[in-house]
């Protein structure tokens, strides 16, 4: 009898505890959201998670404010995320590098694909071959021709480990079969700070962080990396037209939340991402920065789990042949 008064009182302890969070998850968000961005600040996933912050809260009737926890290529930010209490009131906005992660480092402190919720995906930025605006080579043609005869010496900066400059990296190396010297910084700003010095030679990233740049002539641009040319860089050819189409790859942006996150709280979440990716000023400074907001069919937590999962089998193959890992 005693026995089964435990495990009836344990059931109507546990349904208790589960209509509570469906009863609070109803109310949500009563309280301020947290987006954990795990890049520093004013860089270019910083760029997108506060314009689309800003759009959501509206919608949500709740202020999210960005935290920004960099470190470790963005898995100090995904993993304080993984560990926050699962009640939506803390999110993380990630880029492609939540799934390179995944190989980048043999050891990390959360599962990639089970740790967390899925918002929604937010949008796809293209990257941007650039030089520093004194190199020789005249076209990607010549710049590949350039590395190759020049391997040893060519200089190819990053933002560090695991982030989208960094990956972006990899694969002009993987596409043109010649490994480059690499050189890591702390943050995207520091790295495009000697990259405009012509302290190195070559840099790869986000066209949010790189639009004004080129059209200020402050760096030599060589390809897009969308399978079109972009308004705001008209001139500026794909990497398909210019000879190398291994290169198309777009840094895509998703929205996640603790494992366990009430339904209720992810279908607001989701739903306010819709919305806010229907914004005249979110669609117009993402045009401006060489972007387009994610349509509806893709700013759910379905299309961003098949992505993420998607992504993490692409880019495993070019990051053993690459063999730079984290850890």
């Amino acid at each position: 009898m005693k026995i089964m008064n435990a495990v009836i009182g344990a059931t109507a302890l546990a349904a208790l505890s589960l209509f509570s969070a469906s009863a609070h998850a109803a109310g949500y968000p009563e309280r301020q959201i947290t987006m954990i961005v795990p890049f520093s600040a004013g860089g270019p996933t910083d760029t997108v998670a506060r314009l689309v912050a800003e759009a959501m809260s509206k919608d949500l009737g709740q202020q999210i404010v960005v935290e920004n926890v960099g470190g470790a290529g963005g898995t100090l930010g995904a993993g304080r995320v993984a560990n926050a209490e699962a009640d939506g009131y803390t999110v993380l906005l990630h880029h492609i590098g939540m799934a390179t992660s995944a190989t980048l480092y043999r050891k990390l402190p959360y599962d990639t694909l089970n740790a967390f919720e899925y918002v929604g995906l937010v949008t796809d930025v293209p990257m941007t071959l650039l030089a520093r605006k004194d190199m020789e080579a005249k076209d990607l043609k010549g710049l590949i021709e350039y590395a190759k005869a020049n391997k040893d010496k060519v200089t190819v900066a990053n933002a560090g480990i695991g982030a989208a400059s960094h990956l972006c990296g990899m694969l002009f190396m993987s596409s043109i079969e010649t490994p480059l010297v690499t050189v890591p910084y702390k943050g995207t700003g520091p790295a495009m700070t000697d990259l405009l010095g012509s302290q190195v030679d070559i840099m790869c990233d986000q066209t949010t962080n790189t639009t004004k740049q080129i059209q200020g002539g402050t760096v030599k641009a060589y390809a897009v990396t969308s399978p079109e040319r972009l308004d705001v860089l008209k001139d500026l050819p794909t990497v398909k037209e210019a000879g190398l189409p291994q290169m198309e790859v777009g840094i895509w942006h998703g929205i996640y939340a603790p494992k366990g996150t009430p339904k209720e709280a992810i279908d607001k979440l989701s739903k306010a991402l819709k919305v806010a990716l229907k914004d005249p000023n979110v669609d117009a400074r993402f045009a401006e920065l060489g972007t387009k907001p994610s349509p509806d069919a893709d700013a759910t937590p379905e299309a961003l789990k098949a992505k993420l999962e998607g992504e993490i089998t692409r880019w495993k193959p070019v990051i053993e042949a690459a063999g730079q890992y984290a850890d």
